[in-house]
């Protein structure tokens, strides 16, 4: 079977020409081996390699999982992700997250980070990589911490992050208290199960919804004791789910939280949120 003969494929699935283009190429650079380079010098496949895409690109069109779980990586900030079923796949969104946490981090000299519902760890992980932070993540699922675990042994990040399994706050120790606390938390309400995206029902429904109508549930929990684990003048900064920024304010006003702004995305949603205790 020929290239585009494969991305037809994926095409005749409903996923749009220039996604399937690009998951095509990520599916032979992943079972074939083959650069966008070699692709386009002609070099020669293996046939069962190419079979091997071919197979895969079926199952993409044919259960409509993400391709970021099918080649078990996602592009991040420049890096690639270990992912599972266990764990979110990387947005766009999240890097907004990372780059405004660590500019603040580097502007303040901050040395101590807690990431909460730390998940795949790519939070955690790239400001590790690009401050000079230690930086633990916590996440109550031990198979997230499992995958987490391998992304920073994957960037070598050995003594610059750390995991733990708690439950919010519950495995935090009393005397630990850190410059900034961020997290990407669950914010979708349970209402919207039924509306969402095929591909994101293969993602863990623990990291993506809450118990509460507004999706609030988390901001709310973290945001109450998140003053008790942050030095004076310390940062809580979240991402924030499409319409949620006026009452998460409001959470983080009533708890004592000032200074608070916020971050808009390309498409002028307010998508992070921070102020400091």
């Amino acid at each position: 079977m020929l290239i585009p003969e494969i991305v037809k494929i994926l095409i005749d699935s409903g996923i749009e020409e220039n996604e399937a283009n690009i998951e095509v190429k990520l599916l032979i650079e992943h079972f074939a081996g083959f650069s966008l380079v070699d692709i386009l010098m002609g070099k020669k496949f293996d046939e069962e390699k190419l079979k091997l895409v071919e197979e895969k690109a079926k199952l993409r069109a044919a259960t409509h999982q993400p391709i970021q779980h099918i080649i078990g990586l996602a592009d991040f900030m420049g890096e690639k992700f270990n992912v599972s079923s266990d764990v979110l796949i990387p947005r766009d969104e999240t890097e907004l997250l990372v780059r405004k946490a660590i500019e603040i981090i580097e502007k303040n000299n901050f040395k101590s980070v807690l990431d909460m519902c730390t998940g795949s760890g790519c939070i955690a992980c790239m400001i590790a990589k690009y401050t000079q932070a230690q930086v633990v993540g916590a996440d109550i699922s031990t198979e997230a911490l499992h995958v987490a675990f391998s992304n920073m042994e994957k960037m070598e990040l050995f003594n610059r992050a750390s995991f733990r399994k708690s439950d919010l706050f519950s495995k935090i120790r009393p005397e630990e208290k850190f410059d900034i606390i961020v997290s990407n938390p669950p914010y979708i309400p349970p209402m919207m199960k039924n509306n969402i995206q095929k591909e994101v029902t293969f993602e863990p429904e623990l990291a993506l919804y809450t118990s509460d109508e507004k999706g609030l549930e988390f901001y709310d929990k973290i945001t109450k004791t998140a003053p008790e684990f942050l030095v004076e003048g310390g940062y809580l900064m979240f991402e924030l789910g499409i319409g949620q920024f006026r009452e998460v304010a409001e959470i983080m006003n009533k708890n004592g939280f000032k200074n608070i702004q916020v971050l808009k995305d390309l498409a002028n949603i307010e998508r992070v949120i921070w102020g400091q205790v």
